[in-house]
């Protein structure tokens, strides 16, 4: 059975994979890099910061960057858990693939890259959803276009994908959980979620 799924989830890899070519490697390249989204998260700050202040603008940082940690110390676990090696170094894959990502970590299950962007979408979308009704789906939108292109540059399997998408999505649930009651206690004046 699991050996089924392992080989149903390469197949679907190399499928996915293998839709790209040379004209939109630098576009997903670019949209795999960490860093490409620092002008997103700067507008996600200040409309947080436009509905609830400065110090609860601290504290949405602080819990955010919780968060983030959280996610990728739980990613590492299961990374070194499970020890699933990544498609560019899977013999019978690396082969028949295209590895479009100047590097090739060691291991890959789950995805931190889909952990990650998925809590983010969750976590703020939710805090932001009374004043911003469709922003969770434009968060949402985002989360998958970056797993997406882990899947792309040839890093991560479907599955990788999938399980760092709904470990985050919980994630970012339990988090804005406790957002929320941190600023119902704190800011109750602004905190009208």
């Amino acid at each position: 059975m699991i050996e089924q799924l392992i080989e149903q989830d390469e197949t679907l890899f190399l499928f996915l994979n293998n839709l790209g070519s040379p004209s939109w490697d630098m576009f997903w390249l670019i949209i795999t890099n960490k860093l490409t989204f620092i002008p997103l998260y700067g507008v996600l700050m200040f409309l947080f910061y436009k509905k609830f202040g400065l110090k609860a603008l601290l504290l949405f940082v602080v819990v955010t960057a919780l968060m983030v940690a959280f996610t990728d110390q739980i990613t590492n676990v299961f990374k070194r858990g499970y020890a699933r090696s990544r498609p560019c170094r899977t013999e019978g894959v690396m082969e028949y693939m295209r590895l479009v990502a100047s590097y090739c970590g060691k291991y890959g299950f789950f995805s931190g890259h889909s952990s990650n962007t998925m809590a983010g979408a969750v976590f703020i979308g939710l805090i932001l959803r009374p004043h911003y009704k469709k922003l969770i789906f434009i968060m949402l939108f985002w989360s998958f276009t970056v797993a997406y292109s882990r899947i792309y540059v040839g890093v991560h399997y479907p599955l990788d994908i999938i399980c760092g998408m709904i470990f985050g999505a919980i994630s970012g649930f339990l988090f804005y959980k406790i957002m929320l009651f941190l600023l119902n206690k704190y800011f109750t004046k602004n905190a009208v979620l």
